[in-house]
């Protein structure tokens, strides 16, 4: 391949890497996906393609489609032993954050409720809200019709707004007040100051670090507190589960305030939260090691603020 075609598709990566994370959830997935995208770019003939970016879309859309049907996906979806892989502010994967839909289509709280999407449901509310393709196009990378495209984008958008908790835009100083005040509380032994925290029906969900066969939830604010206050009370069993005694950092995750669990430089757990009218709505946990590698090669490369809490 000459190096144009190669500079072609590079110039485009960052895009196609940030769609194919929307589609599937998964950064590492979304990587694998691009990457077969280059190898099918390489294949092709090239001189009859008349508009690369709108190929390379539908190629790497339509992996990603055959991905989420796939059997596996399928099951390991339908079981509830899924989350999205969460991603640090300023991961290029993130794609477009210009506008509010952008935004929230890329928040962890979206990217779940979209499992309950058909995948073409999916593809067509991921090109439409986060890229802002004519349904026109639309159609024409699902091989639809536009009557369709618009319908499936409606019942997307219908479906995500009836089951969303009503997460807000939360700014940078606000998000960080948040958490200060919720780690105090987590920290302080009181858990009534964590329900005071939370929203009524505040909710938590957590891999467990990846030791569990399903997601560890909780579905009332009582029990919230008490997983939180537990959680974050120090044991010797934790210490040795996270190599070591962890510091605390405040971060954006997806848009969202979170709390990373760091560890010698390596993020060992991360703590997302959605936050109502001033309150928790929703805490997710995740601290697999697989779904937090790309999240700490982007927290490698910046230099992170002061810990708020430097020994655990």
């Amino acid at each position: 391949m000459d190096s144009a075609a190669i500079d072609r598709f590079e110039a485009g990566r960052d895009r196609l890497a940030s769609l194919a994370y929307r589609l599937l959830g998964s950064a590492a997935d979304a990587e694998d996906t691009v990457q077969d995208a280059f190898l099918r770019w390489q294949a092709a003939d090239r001189e009859r393609i008349e508009v690369p970016e709108a190929w390379l879309t539908k190629v790497v859309t339509n992996l990603c489609l055959d991905r989420l049907r796939s059997a596996q996906a399928r099951h390991e979806r339908a079981v509830g032993d899924w989350l999205p892989e969460p991603l640090l502010q300023g991961d290029p994967m993130l794609g477009p954050a210009d506008t509010f839909e952008q935004r929230e289509s890329v928040s962890l709280a979206v990217l779940t409720l979209m499992e309950r999407l058909s995948p073409v449901e999916r593809a067509a509310y991921v090109l439409r809200e986060a890229f802002s393709y004519p349904h026109a196009e639309i159609a024409g990378i699902l091989d639809i019709t536009e009557s369709a495209s618009q319908q499936h984008v409606h019942r997307a958008r219908r479906r995500i707004a009836a089951e969303r908790r009503g997460g807000d835009e939360v700014d940078p100083a606000s998000a960080r007040r948040i958490v200060e005040e919720f780690l105090a509380a987590a920290t302080s032994g009181r858990t009534e100051r964590l329900v005071a925290m939370l929203t009524a029906d505040a909710t938590a969900v957590s891999d467990g670090a990846g030791l569990a066969r399903r997601l560890l939830r909780c579905t009332t604010r009582e029990r919230v507190a008490s997983y939180v206050r537990a959680g974050f009370k120090p044991t010797p069993a934790k210490r040795r589960l996270a190599g070591g005694s962890p510091a605390f950092h405040i971060a954006l995750v997806n848009g969202s305030p979170a709390v990373l669990a760091v560890v010698d430089d390596r993020v060992v757990g991360t703590v997302a939260f959605e936050v109502s009218d001033g309150k928790v709505a929703c805490l997710r946990g995740i601290a697999a090691a697989d779904r937090l590698a790309r999240l700490n090669e982007i927290w490698r490369q910046h230099e992170p603020d002061a810990p708020v809490i430097s020994a655990w």
